[in-house]
C-alpha cells in the first residue's frame, strides 16, 4: 500500500517550523508512514489520508469536523485516532493545526519505559 509522499513532505515542513522540537522519527508501518516522538506515534499517512492521534478527550470533537472519520484500520474504530481526508488538510494551516494538536496530546503522555525482558524459567 503506497502513501502520499507529498503529504509526508508537507508534514516534515510543518515540523521544521516548530522551534526546539527534537526526537521526531519516521517509521514505515501499516503500509503507510508514521511520525513519532518519544516512541509515540502522533500522526501518520495511510494512502492519502492523515491519521491523527487526537486522544480520547478530543475524539468526538474531531469526528464532528468536516472531512474527518473514525480510524478503523483493523475494522474496529480506535478511540482517540481519526483519519482526516485530503480535503480537510488542503491548506497548510489546517495540516499544521492537526499536527500541533496531535503533538500536544502525545507530549502529555508519560514517558515510555523499556519493555521488560522475559527471564528464562528456573529449572
Amino acid at each position: 500500500m503506497a502513501f502520499d509522499t507529498g503529504l509526508a513532505q508537507r508534514i516534515r515542513e510543518v515540523l521544521a517550523q516548530r522551534p526546539g522540537l527534537i526526537g521526531i522519527t519516521e517509521k514505515k508501518m501499516f503500509g503507510g508512514l508514521a511520525f513519532m516522538v518519544n516512541g509515540y506515534m502522533f500522526v501518520g499517512i495511510v494512502r492519502d489520508a492523515l491519521m491523527a492521534r487526537v486522544g480520547p478527550d478530543h475524539y468526538e470533537r474531531a469526528l464532528a469536523t468536516r472531512h474527518v472519520r473514525p480510524m478503523d484500520f483493523t475494522g474496529r474504530p480506535m478511540k482517540g485516532y481519526v483519519y482526516v481526508d485530503p480535503e480537510g488538510i488542503d491548506d497548510d494551516s489546517e495540516l499544521a493545526a492537526w499536527v500541533g494538536q496531535c503533538l500536544d496530546f502525545v507530549n502529555r503522555l508519560p514517558p515510555k519505559t523499556a519493555p521488560q525482558r522475559l527471564r528464562p524459567a528456573k529449572r
